[in-house]
């Protein structure tokens, strides 16, 4: 199935911003675009650094060599699957996130 990211001007709002993370999420996108998934272990096939926060349809991206993350909620349809950005940062950020337990709930976007 194809991965239907929403919304992708959340990246785009980001990198502008934060100019330096271009390259990392131009990499993450175009394997995105290319991908076929079925599940999570279809995923997980393509981004091997892909953590699930326990007990919740949530992935964790890294992006960049680990210089980013971000969080998605994930659904699988019955035509495509479906990528919901919930919150992107730095691996500094992403720590104080999960120090503060909050990795469950975030949805900034």
């Amino acid at each position: 199935m194809k991965v239907r990211l929403i919304k992708m001007q959340t990246i785009i709002d980001y990198i502008e911003v934060n100019k330096q993370a271009k390259t990392g999420f131009d990499i993450w996108l175009n394997r995105v675009k290319l991908a076929d998934w079925s599940n999570l272990n279809d995923l997980k096939a393509t981004f091997h650094s892909t953590d699930q926060i326990k007990g919740t349809n949530r992935i964790i991206f890294d992006i960049g060599g680990n210089k980013y993350r971000m969080i998605c909620s994930y659904i699988v349809g019955r035509k495509n699957f479906h990528l919901y950005i919930n919150w992107i940062g730095t691996h500094a950020e992403y720590t104080k996130l999960c120090n503060s337990n909050k990795q469950y709930s975030i949805d900034n976007y």
